[in-house]
């Protein structure tokens, strides 16, 4: 019996289950329900342009755990590590309307929920030399004390084994306030060989608050972080590197719903990342990964393939026959 390949990336934090309101959630508007995470959607995006991807975090013993293995399952994505609360815990759960324009409302019930229990025992077994990118955010540490303790290490033994660590920072917050995440995230972002952050999240990261964009980028990398990697939303994005800054701006398509465009972004980086494409080439397919989910709904749905990547450089109006 031959041994499975090892994954690609590693991603790790809570998986939720997703009530999206068609209209206002006080007058009874129908919902659809699915699975949203940040780290999951990474993982989706991963799977699909092809990599081997796993997902590491705990689901209550109910029917909302079983959907979420399920999705991501149906995504291919690698579940083997994650875990399944027996001590009465539930899944998360997020309710998600849209209120006016374009203006989201999204409300959490993750108190006490099974992944918030995260502990470093479920993410270590996962990582393995074979492994090449361990990807985490700044939400999972805002769950616990455990959960923040779990992030930590999973970095730091992923520093030891040679896998990159990609950090998200991805501020939420109704989790915690700024002074609480600066003292999570520091020490976790000089674990981290890439860095994804928008430019208001840097004072999060850095060990001086006070500095603006460019010094904070220059003094993350002058800590040993390889990349810095700033979105900025319909103005594009950029990657600063040793060899310099690269800036891309975003590609032009109608959108729909914004949710989930920053792990989309990710998931287009990172696969660059894992192909050898250099900065120019992360950030384009990063920009076109991120254009796909602004044109649907959904946290991940609208996420591509690779057969996908070439379409939005056909012309307006194309008839694929």
């Amino acid at each position: 019996m031959t041994s499975s390949p090892p994954l690609d990336v590693v991603t790790v934090g809570e998986t939720m289950a997703a009530l999206r309101a068609t209209g206002p959630v006080r007058l009874g508007a129908p919902m659809r329900l699915s699975v949203a995470g940040a780290e999951a959607n990474v993982a989706i995006g991963l799977a699909r342009l092809g990599h081997r991807t796993g997902w590491v975090g705990r689901v209550g013993d109910d029917e909302f755990g079983a959907l979420v293995l399920r999705t991501l399952r149906a995504e291919q994505v690698d579940v083997s590590h994650a875990r399944v609360d027996t001590e009465g815990r539930p899944t998360g759960l997020l309710a998600r309307e849209d209120r006016i324009a374009d203006l989201v409302s999204v409300t959490y019930y993750r108190s006490g929920s099974a992944g918030s229990t995260l502990r470093s025992s479920d993410v270590l077994p996962a990582l393995n030399p074979g492994v090449r990118i361990l990807h985490l955010t700044g939400i999972t540490p805002a769950l616990s004390s455990e959960a923040a303790e779990a992030v930590h290490a999973a970095a730091a033994r992923a520093g030891e084994l040679g896998i990159t660590v990609c950090l998200d920072v991805n501020y939420r917050a109704r989790l915690w306030s700024p002074a609480e995440a600066r003292d999570a995230l520091l020490p976790l972002a000089r674990l981290a060989d890439v860095l994804v952050a928008s430019a208001d999240e840097l004072d999060l990261v850095g060990e001086d608050s006070s500095l603006p964009e460019g010094e904070a980028i220059d003094a993350l990398l002058a800590q040993g972080c390889g990349e810095v990697v700033i979105t900025r939303g319909g103005d594009g994005a950029s990657a600063t590197t040793a060899q310099g800054t690269v800036s891309m701006i975003a590609r032009r398509v109608p959108v729909v719903d914004v949710v989930g465009a920053g792990d989309a972004f990710v998931a287009g980086y990172l696969s660059g990342l894992l192909d050898g494409l250099d900065v120019e080439g992360r950030l384009h397919r990063a920009t076109t990964t991120g254009a796909f989910a602004v044109t649907s709904r959904g946290d991940w749905e609208g996420l591509p393939t690779r057969r996908d990547l070439t379409l939005l450089d056909q012309p307006a109006g194309t008839t694929l026959r």
